[in-house]
């Protein structure tokens, strides 16, 4: 069996793993990266227009023959572990034809996700997943591990074949929503596998233990007992933030406004979770309609996206009337509906993302205009990602021959973290096991 990391040895995002055996290939995960290879923020409007070669020989694509829309031969599938876009959003340079192996729920999300930037639904040839259910590709064993991490569909892969295992950890964590779902992986792993590609996204940011989710809701429920309105910028593809945010409201007696991307995901899922959304079951969520995102939504003729949450309507004049009743899941797209709310002055805005994203010129605008409205500055927040202690109990369970690092900044600190053998890989190296 052959491993080769096409991107994501030196970076977080932008994964793309493939595996061979002398019968099979397969490739897990295809995403859009976070950084360029200078180092600079990855800006996917730079290469509008371009076609997948083009980008090939910008190195923006990875040169992998079998998947592109000039293939004649297709490998022979594509895992997609979570739907974020650093795993999945490069797809749509991909051959049609190229089957799909992902969650349904992650299905449902990306489709919708696409939908409401105007892009079509990207897999039609594909195979859904379960939680501990063995599937084949060729002469591949693939075992799919349900993880907490914050995107609500996310899974590891137990791959074997030619005698050999190999464990791709996707993105996890320990600390989430999911907890018995980890707890459960960490008693059921499997034992003594012979390489763990292992992400380790937190190795150089901090060597703590993040905070709970339980912990982050008695942190927002302390902000939404103040008669004053709560804004909070939060990732419409955070599940378990979402969740934290709708606990705290509840415990408070707020009512949650979200806009219709937000409602939709939700409903997503909610097919397969209780799940907080719009419905008759949630009295206290209401969908507030932006004038720019619903107008795009009705011109690309997604009224379906649209039309059914009316009946959960709230309008500005509503929330204007009793500000201190609201917590608004907030983007910087909604600052017109913003200043339609004269009385909202004064407010609280809680900043629900990773602190990387406050360095962009449009979250640096938009804080400022809030401040300007005296909004007090608040960040509650958790990673998606594992702390160190939580790698270490990962390892731990599973007892791998190797480790490889693999979507993480600091593959060079595995050696001082983990008593196994470390093997570091280079992006497009191809590993013999």
């Amino acid at each position: 069996m052959k491993i080769i990391i096409h991107r994501g040895t030196q970076e977080i995002g932008g994964s793309c793993v493939e595996i061979q055996t002398s019968k099979t290939r397969i490739l897990i995960d295809f995403g859009m990266p976070l950084i360029e290879r200078d180092g600079s923020e990855f800006d996917a409007r730079d290469y509008d227009g371009l076609n997948s070669q083009e980008l090939i020989s910008k190195k923006v694509l990875p040169d992998i023959e079998g998947i592109y829309k000039d293939a004649d031969k297709l490998i022979d599938g594509l895992l997609i572990s979570h739907p974020h876009q650093d795993h999945y959003g490069f797809v749509t340079y991909l051959h049609p034809d190229l089957k799909y192996y992902l969650g349904e729920a992650s299905f449902r999300i990306i489709n919708t996700a696409n939908l409401f930037v105007n892009k079509n639904p990207l897999f039609t040839n594909h195979v859904f997943i379960e939680r501990e259910k063995s599937f084949v590709i060729g002469d591949l064993k693939i075992t799919p591990y349900w993880m907490d991490h914050s995107a609500f569909d996310a899974y590891a892969f137990l791959i074997e074949g030619d005698g050999k295992s190999i464990f791709y950890s996707g993105d996890f964590r320990g600390h989430g929503r999911k907890t018995e779902a980890y707890q459960r992986f960490l008693r059921y792993a499997p034992k003594s596998v012979d390489y763990l590609l292992l992400e380790g996204t937190m190795i150089g940011r901090s060597d703590l233990s993040e905070k709970t989710e339980d912990e982050l809701q008695s942190d927002f429920e302390i902000l939404f007992k103040q008669n004053k309105i709560n804004l909070v910028s939060v990732s419409g593809q955070n599940i378990d933030r979402l969740v934290t945010i709708y606990k705290a409201c509840n415990a408070t007696g707020k009512t949650l406004v979200i806009d219709p991307y937000i409602a939709n995901i939700l409903k997503d899922a909610a097919r397969f979770a209780r799940i907080h959304h719009p419905s008759h079951s949630f009295a206290n969520i209401k969908v507030l309609f932006p004038y720019f995102l619903t107008n795009k939504m009705l011109e690309a003729k997604h009224e379906a996206l649209i039309f059914p949450l009316t009946p959960y309507k709230i309008v500005k004049e509503e929330i204007n009337k009793n500000p201190g009743n609201y917590v608004i899941c907030i983007r910087p797209s909604m600052k017109f509906e913003l200043e339609c709310m004269p009385n909202i002055d004064g407010g609280n805005h809680i900043y629900s993302l990773w602190e990387g994203y406050l360095k962009k010129d449009y979250t640096k605008k938009f804080v400022e205009y809030l401040n300007n409205r005296g909004f007090s500055n608040h960040q509650i927040h958790t990673s998606g990602h594992a702390d160190i202690p939580t790698l270490k109990e990962f390892v731990h369970a599973i007892q791998p021959k190797n480790i490889v690092p693999i979507h993480t900044f600091g593959g060079d600190r595995y050696k001082t973290i983990f008593k196994e053998n470390i093997v570091e890989l280079g992006d497009g190296f191809l590993l013999t096991i």
